[in-house]
């Protein structure tokens, strides 16, 4: 067979097309060090996906010194099938794993800790999928003895295995709707015990079964606190002398015992976020009278009312015990059935000299304009003499028109000459017990 006459040199005819010479793959020329930036950045879904790229990107991904399993979303929960083979290719470190467990996959998480923690994962966020459910947590994840980041929500917290080392290099804790068994606040107060870097706590709807008995939070780098629970667990603070900000729902808890006491622990703190909108058991005032001054409290922000009698007197008992307050945030629950007359001469009676002395901003949300609330607007005007600014954001349901309640605001007598008043309109303030 004879082969074919070769074209003559010359420029192409119109029905040929010239085969392009194939292009370099710039991003695999990278310095390895970028490309592993480059995947780390995307995520480790779409550093997968980069294996369709190219044979040079088929297992690129599997090369990189450290990965995060980030499946934050509940409809997420069916990437977990893909972990077990993440962990068999993917041979370097694990710095977090933030998942939504579904039942199929909560089995497999005993043996997903052991891995971790060998790999020494940092971070863990663990809840399960479904809303109602709770997680049985294995033993195993004390074995993660590198945690800095330990989240976990409607989880079962199993007991602590024998020779528990603690956790050196933990510096957040955060416990939601997490359930201890009996006597599983000394189990808790020994985790933050084998902590000594920890650095923030919070506690939200904390359950431990039986009735509580008093255990000790200290530490000396814990720096915030914050917690919430329908019950008196028996949180007794001790030495925390870095503790610098803390967040109290008090809600109706502490009728049994001596909340005074409890404050006392956070005297020494510069911001303080505290629930004082709950009527307490037995018809008891929650916060009259102090057994400590907080001399270093420049911010505090107060979820309360002006409705009832105890709410108005713990606002007073606080502020009063405030010297060098600086930042005053109010917000009013909208909720509650207004009770109690306070006039001006009442509120009045509620000042002392040092009261307030040092307070410049003022800020209070969901405000109704009642008689109770524009005479401590009244108050705080005529006796804060720094005073700067106050800013006033009005709830739902008013008892007066925002024009008539801005004009009676206006005609205040002001002991501070550089006050400014301002209003911000509407919003609303929901409240939630955790």
């Amino acid at each position: 067979m004879s082969t074919p006459p070769r074209r003559p040199p010359g420029p192409l005819r119109a029905t040929e097309v010239a085969v392009p010479e194939p292009e370099a793959d710039v991003l695999i020329s990278l310095p390895t060090g970028v490309l592993d930036d480059i995947l780390d950045r995307v995520g480790l879904l779409d550093a997968v996906r980069t294996s369709a790229l190219s044979r040079a990107w088929r297992r690129r991904w599997e090369d990189l010194p450290s990965i995060d399993l980030y499946f934050p979303r509940p409809d997420e929960s069916k990437h977990l099938r893909s972990v077990d083979s993440v962990l068999l290719r993917c041979p370097g470190r694990v710095r977090r794993l933030c998942a939504h467990l579904d039942e199929p996959h909560a089995g497999r998480i005993h043996d997903w800790l052991l891995v971790l923690s060998r790999r020494g994962v940092d971070t863990l966020n663990l809840r399960p999928s479904s809303f109602h459910a709770v997680l049985p947590l294995p033993s195993s994840i004390f074995a993660c003895g590198r945690l800095t980041n330990l989240r976990l929500h409607a989880c079962a917290i199993p007991p602590l295995p024998a020779g528990f080392q603690g956790f050196p290099e933990l510096r957040k804790l955060a416990l939601s709707c997490v359930r201890f068994r009996e006597n599983g606040q000394y189990q808790l107060e020994e985790i933050i015990a084998a902590s000594p870097l920890l650095e923030k706590l919070v506690f939200w709807g904390v359950e431990i079964l039986g009735d509580f008995k008093e255990w000790v939070i200290q530490g000396t780098n814990i720096q915030d606190i914050q917690i919430s629970s329908s019950k008196d667990l028996g949180w007794v603070i001790g030495e925390v002398p870095s503790l610098h900000s803390a967040n109290i729902d008090i809600m109706d808890y502490l009728g049994a015992r001596d909340f005074t006491k409890f404050l006392a622990g956070f005297s020494n703190i510069t911001k303080l976020v505290i629930c004082t909108r709950h009527s307490p058991l037995n018809g008891a005032i929650i916060l009259e009278t102090l057994q400590c001054t907080f001399v270093n409290l420049k911010s505090l922000t107060l979820y309360t009312h002006f409705c009832e009698l105890p709410s108005i007197l713990s606002t007073y008992c606080l502020l009063r015990n405030a010297p060098n307050l600086e930042r005053l945030k109010i917000l009013i629950d909208n909720s509650v059935e207004h009770k109690f007359e306070a006039h001006g001469e009442f509120h009045n009676s509620q000042w002392t000299d040092s009261m307030c002395a040092n307070l410049q901003s003022v800020q209070m949300t969901g405000i109704h304009w009642l008689p109770n609330e524009m005479s401590f607007i009244e108050l705080i005007l005529s006796k804060a003499g720094f005073l700067r600014t106050l800013s006033i954001i009005h709830g739902e349901e008013c008892s007066m028109s925002n024009e008539g309640a801005m004009n009676k605001i206006q005609n205040y007598r002001r002991a501070s000459t550089h006050v400014e008043v301002l209003f911000k309109g509407k919003a609303t303030v929901r409240f939630s017990r955790s």
